[in-house]
């Protein structure tokens, strides 16, 4: 995206080159026509901005009236390196820096003043959602969705996290349950809910499952980022 050109908002996708400290990252930011909120999303490990099931939610959340950016956490050498290694999707606090750097970005945005943001994270993206918020300011980060996420590898800084937090998990994904039930009880006082999906396993590829985690994540983002008078009618 050239800075200072208006984002569209007509749920028309448009690629972003977003400057992340001394990085660029590229992404794709949908507008829906009359949004005041966006969500950022944090892809798992070995992802990338084109997961479908992620750009199948980001879908779900623009027919709901809710932007969405989804982007690449890593660089394309990165992504090279991580590829071979791994050291870099496990790397909590680097992933955490990039989505507040991110989100630094979208704030400088001339289009985004005033926008509510969220952030929807999977696997260990969910994670690093959970420390990116925990770094920003109070009330900067309005609500948070972790999709079959490892928040557990948050560490101590879910107990500073106070957006309102879903959990999302597979009936079937039994370690991540445990996972997702502690890193529950370690969450900071504001709006904490786990939800167990019948059924489904770490992807989410069952019938319907993805769609009930969109539906959930969907009615999440819109009862605490959009205020009541810019929710549209059921």
């Amino acid at each position: 995206m050239i800075p200072g050109r208006k984002i569209p908002a007509d749920g028309t996708e448009q690629e972003a080159s977003i400057e992340a400290g001394n990085v660029t990252l590229q992404g794709t930011l949908g507008m829906p026509a009359g949004a005041v909120s966006v969500v950022l999303f944090a892809h798992g490990s070995g992802s990338s901005r084109h997961s479908p099931r992620n750009r199948y939610v980001a879908q779900v959340l623009r027919a709901a009236g809710i932007g969405a950016l989804l982007f690449d956490l890593l660089t394309p050498d990165e992504e090279t390196i991580d590829e071979a290694s791994g050291e870099l999707r496990f790397n909590i606090p680097f992933l955490a820096t990039r989505l507040v750097e991110a989100t630094r970005w979208l704030m400088r945005q001339p289009d985004m003043a005033g926008m509510r943001l969220g952030y929807f994270g999977a696997s260990t993206g969910a994670a690093a959602a959970l420390v990116a918020a925990s770094k920003l300011r109070a009330n900067e980060i309005g609500a948070i969705v972790s999709r079959g996420g490892r928040p557990d590898l948050a560490g101590d800084a879910l107990a500073r996290v106070t957006a309102p937090t879903l959990l999302i998990v597979g009936a079937n994904d039994e370690p991540v349950i445990g996972m997702n039930r502690r890193a529950l009880a370690q969450l900071g006082s504001g709006v904490k809910r786990m939800h167990i999906v019948p059924r489904a396993t770490h992807l989410f590829e069952e019938p319907g499952a993805l769609e009930e985690v969109a539906r959930l994540a969907a009615g999440w983002f819109e009862t605490h980022l959009v205020p009541t008078t810019g929710r549209s009618a059921a």
